[in-house]
């Protein structure tokens, strides 16, 4: 076959064949001498292809990369986030792109988790991955942000005065050296706060110096303290927000009252957890006729809170309140928090109040809203609204006698709201969440479902019907505005779900790459209590985006709704709180063009660092969750559970407990096959047998080994396990 190049007379003609070829989707940045092979360039010809990339070069026209690859400019200059595995290699994901690039232990450089870094990809390996696929491998050529500076490990002395932090985090794989002097006086056992200094190299271990010891690690309460340090989540504000925070009054003055509109007389209630200190609405319900007059009373932190000030930069540092296992970490100080913020019970409190107009249909046909003063009538609990609206218990309707004939109207109203917001194709995901109760030493003593029930959605239908209220009416102010958005599922899953279903004989509706969200709740509704229920609903769920905050307001995709936003959380959520600024200004009427160029200067960076501060609030939350439910699991190794399998992958089967507890079944413990993960059906495949382990399949298992440092359960297949007594034991 003649050589391409030499087949063209004209420089030009070459120059432009090899630009085509970098064109190419399916070009991969490579050596002169990988594109001679490729070209089919002869020997004698391999000086003209040097010319041709020389001039190349030289006219801009392409790049030479530091690994001696060329390429079209920027070709490779891909940002994302690289994730260490643990276990020395990684992955990088950029935005846009579907697969993550792999990263091999020897091209991770110094990149630590959750580092912003660019890559070069290098090739598509066509080695088979353990359930089949091709993985696209990149180099890290460069650290452009890292994630953080903290490092949060137990120290290990070393004679000399120096010594050693062992990381809690698997994914940094280098203990951290810490020289003489810059111990702070730490013994061997504590666990303690590194500030790095040198992240190392390919032959020395990361440099730092320890800025805090939390104590010793077996100490209550420090496993948990240890993941919020290793998240930056500080669990003490600063001495100015404290101080701003001690000069506010612990009751309302008469100048509180300026300006507002007494609701005192007014019968409303709040309903929350048990345990709940930080209450952030109350509700109440008229009637006028046929129809519903639902006003919701959210707490007026604003009052308190003012922009720029200590407490308020403290709060938008934080983004969000966090409730891991043990404790509360507010974003807001307990004085404010606990008390003049919250709308407890018999006691005079600011609110800013949204009040609708509701059809017997559940059309909000009017609306208003107003600077309020409250007086809640009761502190009620989800268990004992769902006891009156329910179960109608005569106790619990005598005790409460004064709001319960409103209670049953607004149970009324909220299957009302509920029915027309599954008729416009909301979605709904029952997934219960997880109650960890703990002893006096933080020791977890029970695990267990937390359900929904019909008091924890009539508030849910309320809160709704309020944020969408609110972010519709600011819509058409055209004012600037939070907005929180969640965007349509990405296609490809959505074409995969679909796939997957047609095995059940279940379908879902795509047109145009789109899929409504009535389709997917038409779907949850048809496997409502079918044996494939929970593979299916956590596919779906899978299939989804995250909702975030943003300024346009681009609808929730989940709710099927056009205008929502955050109203109704202050206490707990920055949004919220900057969204009452700007409803206080409207009502006021200050919310001049000044003040409107203001908060078009600001918000796009609330909302960015918003979402940011509340995904690490929901992954330290989740990390201590792990870590109790690991802790809980301790206490019952060598029992029998039955449960479901709620992922496969090709390293195994993870199974989760009726107790909401997930372990792993590694795919070297399950006996008597080799085994093969089916991406196309999830499902893991013995080659020899064919025993099949299916994604929502029931399997009993026993409790195996539990690893507290990796907040992992390890499980074994009950069936094979030989020497299983009955009553679980071994």
């Amino acid at each position: 076959m003649p050589s391409l190049l030499n087949a063209m007379a004209d420089i030009n003609e070459r120059k432009n064949k090899i630009l085509e070829l970098f064109h190419d989707l399916a070009y991969i940045p490579m050596r002169e001498r990988d594109l001679a092979v490729l070209m089919d360039v002869s020997a004698e010809d391999r000086p003209v292809l040097k010319q041709c990339l020389e001039e190349l070069l030289a006219e801009k026209a392409i790049i030479i990369s530091k690994r001696g690859r060329y390429q079209l400019p920027d070709s490779t200059s891909l940002t994302g986030i690289f994730s260490a595995s643990g276990h020395g290699y990684g992955f990088v994901h950029v935005d846009g792109i579907e697969d993550d690039f792999y990263i091999s232990g020897k091209h991770t450089g110094t990149a630590l988790h959750g580092d912003t870094v660019r890559i070069e990809p290098y090739e598509i390996t066509h080695r088979r991955r353990r359930g089949g696929g091709r993985s696209r491998e990149a180099v890290i050529v460069e650290i452009v942000e890292r994630a953080t500076d903290i490092v949060v490990g137990t120290y290990d002395a070393v004679k000399g005065h120096y010594g050693f932090v062992i990381p809690d985090s698997s994914r940094f794989e280098c203990d951290v050296f810490i020289g003489a002097g810059d111990s702070m006086g730490a013994v061997t056992g504590h666990k303690v706060v590194v500030r790095l200094s040198d992240y190392g190299g390919e032959r020395r271990n990361p440099q730092g110096k320890i800025i805090e010891i939390l104590g010793y690690k077996d100490d209550p309460g420090i496993d948990v303290l240890s993941i919020l340090k290793a998240y930056g989540i500080d669990d003490e504000f600063p001495d100015e927000a404290v101080k701003e925070a001690g000069k506010i009054p612990g009751e309302l003055t008469e100048t509180d009252h300026n300006g507002r509109e007494d609701l005192r007389s007014l019968d409303m209630v709040t309903i929350d957890g048990a345990d709940t200190k930080d209450i952030d609405d109350a509700v109440s319900l008229t009637m006028n006729g046929d129809l519903y007059e639902l006003g919701v009373h959210i707490a007026d932190v604003t009052h308190y809170v003012k922009e720029g000030s200590a407490i308020d930069k403290e709060a938008l540092m934080r983004g969000t309140s966090c409730y891991p296992a043990d404790r509360v970490i507010p974003m807001l100080p307990q004085a404010l928090c606990n008390g003049i913020c919250s709308l407890n019970e018999g006691v005079d409190r600011l609110a800013l109040s949204c009040f609708m107009t509701v059809s017997p249909k559940g059309e909000i046909t009017d609306h208003r809203f107003a600077m309020t003063v409250i007086h809640s009538n009761h502190k009620m609990t989800y268990s004992d609204v769902n006891g009156i609206i329910t179960d109608h218990d005569e106790a619990l309707i005598g005790r409460y006698s004064d709001v319960s004939d409103m209670l049953i109207r607004m149970h009324e109203l909220a299957l009302i709201l509920r029915s027309r917001r599954r008729g416009r194709g909301s979605i709904d995901f029952d997934m219960p969440e997880t109650k960890i109760e703990l002893d006096n030493e933080g020791h977890p003593i029970a695990v267990y479902p937390y359900e929904r029930n019909n008091a924890t959605k009539l508030i849910e239908e309320f809160m709704i019907a309020a944020n969408e209220t609110v972010a519709e009416h600011f819509y058409w102010l055209q004012t600037p505005f939070v907005y929180r958005i969640h965007e349509k599922p990405d296609i490809d899953k959505v074409r995969k779900l679909e796939t997957f279903i047609r095995n059940f004989g279940y379908g879902i509706r795509v047109k145009d790459d789109e899929v409504h969200p009535k389709e997917l709740q038409k779907l949850l509704e048809k496997i409502e209590d079918t044996p494939e229920e929970a593979l299916i609903s956590r596919l779906t769920l899978r299939s989804m985006q995250r909702a975030k905050y943003s300024t346009q307001c681009s609808g929730h995709y989940g709710l099927a709704l056009r205008y929502y936003c955050h109203f109704t959380s202050p206490i707990r959520r920055y949004p919220d709180l900057q969204i009452h600024r700007i409803i206080k200004e409207y009502l006021c009427g200050s919310l001049n063009d000044k003040r409107m160029e203001h908060y078009n200067s600001i918000l796009e960076e609330v909302c960015r660092h918003s979402s940011t501060m509340e995904r690490r609030a929901d992954d330290a939350e989740r990390e201590a969750d792990k870590l109790k439910k690991a802790e809980y699991m301790q206490d019952h190794i060598g029992e029998v559970f039955e449960g479901v399998i709620s992922g496969v992958t090709n390293w195994g089967l993870y199974v989760e407990l009726p107790n909401t507890v997930e372990g792993l079944v590694h795919i070297s413990k399950i006996e008597g096959d080799y085994f093969y993960y089916n991406e196309d059906t999830y499902e893991l495949v013995g080659t020899t047998t064919g025993r099949r382990y299916c994604l929502g399949s029931r399997i009993r298992v026993v409790c195996n080994m539990v690893d507290l440092e990796m907040r992992a359960v390890d499980f074994i297949i009950a069936d094979d396990v030989k020497s299983v007594k009955r009553d679980g034991s071994f």
